[in-house]
């Protein structure tokens, strides 16, 4: 098979380093910030809360090598969308690709775009009016550049990225070498009767993982990376070894600032562990800092989502317009419209909905399982099939992280079920879409 669909027109543009970064925009949101106290609070032992961190992160390195071989069997435009219409049928990877269009990345987007416009409720005065006027202005400003070029948008991402990147950094080194903080906060045995469960832990990793999503996001843009076979695994690894490696650092800077009791059930710990370490102006820094990840994170997803429903259209399942390729910018610009247009309704229908976040993070999990059950199907049905680069640790390590994301689905549809359910029924409305597009398809 081709590294390419024969009607995909988009360029390869996109080096290792931009399809890196990629990565670490698309992982590194808000979750650094805001979901270190619901795991403290349930892991109250700062060995254990460190622990859950790095286990989260290898368990989405193992979803990851799933996805590194995916990806360098089909460097094409759409990722999942591709990998299950390879391993099963065309219906299986209509489903996924509608479900990431319309639920993960359009939600994502109005997510993001939201939350931009409340932080920015933190510098100036704005009602509810004005902030869904941000969240929508925000989403079309993103939209434009990614409208323009792949490597406008990508430039954006690599700055941004790299400026972020340098923010949590300086917040994980200089801030403690300010002595604001205290190194007994790091004691790995605490003080008190500070005991681990299996549970606690296993109920730790789903904020931890939720903070990981994201890391196979180099795969949705395989058919626009050069030389994809090597760099699409490469981009996954790398970037999602500098998020763990940030993570890790920035969580010791959160201990050390605050002792993991005070730190229990703290939703804005990242702010409140700033102040510790650089007074009131870091509290003030590190919600710019939150605005600036968060619009790093909206450029990446806005870049990315387009690809899929532009995959679907280069085989006819969805308006041959979605697969058109600007004559100038060589971006898929209708894809990019209807992302964008999809999300601005979103955010005006949703902002009332508390909890649409849940809504999205349960798409996400049933997506990378999907992806990573792909690989088990493809071994068996593809075994000759070139593969430039095999998953490490079959058939263990991908399993491990289809439990793990199996358990964090069961926790979210038990904890969360109108969120879940109506990602479901929204993922159920593909199945009527793809018989209407087969069907048109078929008289075409």
């Amino acid at each position: 098979m081709s590294d390419r669909h024969p009607r995909d027109r988009l360029q390869r543009q996109l080096t290792l380093s931009d399809a890196t970064l990629l990565v670490v925009s698309s992982v590194i949101g808000v979750g650094i910030f805001l979901t270190p106290g619901a795991v403290a609070d349930a892991l109250p032992h700062p060995a254990a809360f460190l622990l859950a961190w790095l286990v989260g992160g290898l368990l989405s390195l193992s979803g990851a090598l799933a996805n590194a071989e995916l990806g360098a069997m089909y460097p094409h435009a759409g990722g999942n969308y591709v990998y299950l219409r390879e391993a099963w049928h065309p219906a299986a990877g209509f489903v996924a690709g509608w479900l990431s269009f319309f639920v993960i990345y359009a939600g994502t987007i109005a997510t993001l775009a939201v939350g931009f416009a409340e932080g920015m409720a933190n510098f100036v005065v704005l009602d509810e009016t004005g902030r869904t006027a941000v969240a929508v202005a925000m989403t079309a400003a993103a939209s434009a550049v990614n409208y323009r070029g792949v490597r406008l948008g990508a430039t954006v991402n690599n700055v941004t990225a790299v400026a972020k990147i340098a923010a949590l950094l300086a917040l994980a080194v200089v801030g403690p070498a300010l002595g604001g903080g205290d190194a007994d906060n790091l004691a790995l045995v605490p003080p008190g009767d500070a005991r681990v469960s299996l549970a606690s832990f296993g109920l730790a990793l789903s904020p931890v993982l939720f903070s990981y999503l994201g890391w196979n996001a180099s795969v949705f843009v395989a058919s626009e990376i050069r030389t994809p076979a090597r760099n699409v695994p490469r981009s996954l690894f790398l970037g999602l070894g500098i998020c763990i490696g940030i993570y890790l650092l920035v969580n010791v800077a959160y201990l050390y600032a605050l002792p993991i009791e005070q730190m229990r059930g703290l939703v804005r710990s990242g702010e409140a562990a700033a102040r510790v370490l650089f007074g009131e102006a870091g509290a003030a820094m590190t919600s710019a800092l939150i605005l600036a990840s968060i619009l790093s994170c909206l450029n990446a997803t806005i870049l990315v989502g387009p690809r899929i429903v532009y995959a679907m259209a280069l085989d006819g399942l969805l308006p041959s317009a979605m697969s058109r390729v600007h004559p100038r910018y060589a971006t898929p610009h209708v894809a990019v419209l209807a992302q964008a247009i999809t999300a601005i309704v979103l955010i005006v229908l949703l902002r009332r909905f508390p909890s649409v976040l849940d809504y999205t993070t349960f798409a996400i999990v049933l997506a990378t399982m999907a992806d990573t059950a792909a690989l088990y199907a493809l071994r068996r049905k593809q075994p000759h099939h070139a593969r430039p680069y095999r998953a490490w640790g079959y058939p263990v390590l991908p399993a491990l992280y289809l439990l793990a994301n199996a358990a964090v689905a069961g926790v979210m549809l038990w904890g969360r079920p109108l969120e879940c359910l109506s990602a479901l029924a929204v993922a159920s409305t593909a199945v009527p879409a793809y018989l209407l597009m087969r069907r048109r398809s078929a008289r075409a």
